[in-house]
């Protein structure tokens, strides 16, 4: 990509931010932003930005935005870079704000509470919490490797949100940085507190539109008890998505996955671990139910049998339940190695669940493309992730066609565009037919009001 020379007013510009920033690492080389200009989701419309800033402290967020406030330069907010919908995708003349390098934490283990910065990753947390017997549940299958953040911007879920809830379920405070510079405190430690406006669910999930979150107290709660595990086989796509809805209509196991069998055998390349080849599905479920008499375990076996499953059986030991949940978990990078991906999050109600599966199946074969079909089944939230080569450009239209059609499909069925990865650039057409004219124009008015210039990750969610 061509990268437009910069002006004499851009280079006092920048000057003016790099002296406001003492001691902050500011990139303005093309090649050093170059891994800053996407995220995960490999927007081909990305730009080179201005500059990238990577912030330590609050302080440099607000000077950033009081900065880009007075000269009117758009600011664009990036976590790992792990993200899925091009929320943190450069555009022409912006800087991109980096909290990787806002690394504090602090645990109060009497409260059952922590407070964090932004760049720490999900799995820090989890493991610092689990340091002094607590625990983080919020388990994107990226943990490993995708920030507090960006999980907070976009109220991402996890594996085991079926039972224990998304990221704002355990969001009780923020420090956020708004568009004028100013940081706010929305909310605290506190487990119950109504004073004044509901704001903090305001934030989460924002996609960087409202405000720069910097400070973040999250709830714990006391370490899960040891799961079981259960798993099912089908030779039916149909067949495991009538399962599944048994089950989350019969009890609420602490996970409930589903892989196609494209991803299956994405994933048994990858592992070798000997999972069925020849299987239309896998459906991998998990109870933490306390009980001796494991009536959970029970109920899903028991859905899995009466359903067709072709094996049905609890797992031996924790270390094999451990491998079934980690087979799911990396199926998303699995299925990358077969080629670039168009990743989709869509969500329905369970009990539509197998109406989504096989309309995505339709579609695949009506566009002659290869899609792969996770899912958090037990919460409705599907990830088809569309195969295709940026190389073959009458490809590259066929799966464009398929991305869209997926969209429309799920708002057919009454469904949500987005169960989790966010709205980010790539999905931003498809909002107003999920919400509507109507609630599309208030979201608008509260962007303006809290960001009149319109300088926060313009393009994100609303039109830039």
């Amino acid at each position: 990509m061509l990268t437009p020379p910069i002006t004499g007013a851009e280079t006092s510009r920048l000057a003016e931010l790099i002296e406001a920033l003492p001691g902050v690492e500011v990139l303005t080389e093309p090649a050093a932003m170059e891994p800053y200009r996407r995220d995960r989701a490999n927007d081909r419309a990305a730009a080179v930005p201005l500059a990238v800033v990577l912030a330590e402290r609050t302080e440099d967020v607000q000077a950033v935005m009081r900065w880009a406030s007075a000269h009117s330069v758009p600011v664009v907010p990036r976590g790992a870079g792990s993200g899925l919908s091009g929320g943190a995708s450069a555009i022409e003349g912006c800087v991109v704000l980096s909290t990787e390098r806002m690394r504090a934490l602090s645990i109060d283990a009497p409260t059952r509470t922590a407070v964090v910065q932004p760049g720490l990753m999900n799995a820090e947390v989890k493991a610092a919490a689990a340091a002094v017997g607590l625990w983080y549940p919020p388990d994107p299958a990226s943990y490993a490797f995708c920030s507090i953040g960006g999980n907070v911007a976009t109220n991402a879920g996890g594996l085991c949100c079926v039972k224990y809830g998304v990221t704002t379920d355990y969001v009780l405070g923020v420090e956020v940085v708004l568009a004028d510079g100013r940081a706010l405190r929305v909310g605290g430690p506190r487990l119950k507190d109504v004073a004044g406006l509901s704001m903090l669910k305001l934030f989460v999930g924002s996609e960087g539109t409202l405000g720069i979150i910097t400070e973040i107290t999250l709830r714990l709660l006391p370490t899960a008890p040891e799961p079981r595990t259960v798993v099912g086989w089908f030779d039916s796509s149909e067949a495991a998505g009538a399962a599944v809805a048994d089950i989350a209509a019969r009890v609420r196991p602490s996970m409930l996955e589903y892989m196609d069998g494209v991803s299956i055998n994405a994933v048994e390349d990858e592992l070798a671990m000997g999972l069925r080849r020849d299987a239309a599905a896998l459906v991998v479920g998990r109870s933490d139910d306390r009980s001796p008499a494991g009536e959970e375990v029970a109920a899903m076996l028991e859905a899995f049998e009466r359903h067709g499953a072709v094996e049905a059986f609890e797992t031996a030991d924790a270390a094999t339940g451990e491998r079934f949940a980690h087979a799911r978990r990396i199926a998303i990078p699995a299925v990358e190695r077969k080629g670039s991906l168009m990743l989709e999050d869509v969500g329905v109600a369970i009990p539509d669940l197998p109406r989504l599966i096989a309309g995505v199946e339709r579609i695949a074969a009506e566009r002659d493309v290869v899609i792969a079909f996770i899912a958090h089944a037990g919460d409705g939230n599907t990830h088809p992730l569309v195969v295709v080569d940026l190389d073959d450009p009458d490809m590259v239209a066929r799966a464009e066609l398929a991305y869209g059609e997926i969209m429309d499909l799920a708002i057919g069925l009454g469904g949500t565009i987005t169960g989790e990865h966010g709205v980010g650039r790539l999905k931003r057409p498809w909002l107003v037919d999920q919400i509507g004219e109507d609630l599309l124009e208030v979201s608008h008015r509260v962007k303006r009001a809290l960001d009149p210039a319109g300088i926060l990750n313009p393009g994100t969610i609303f039109a830039a």
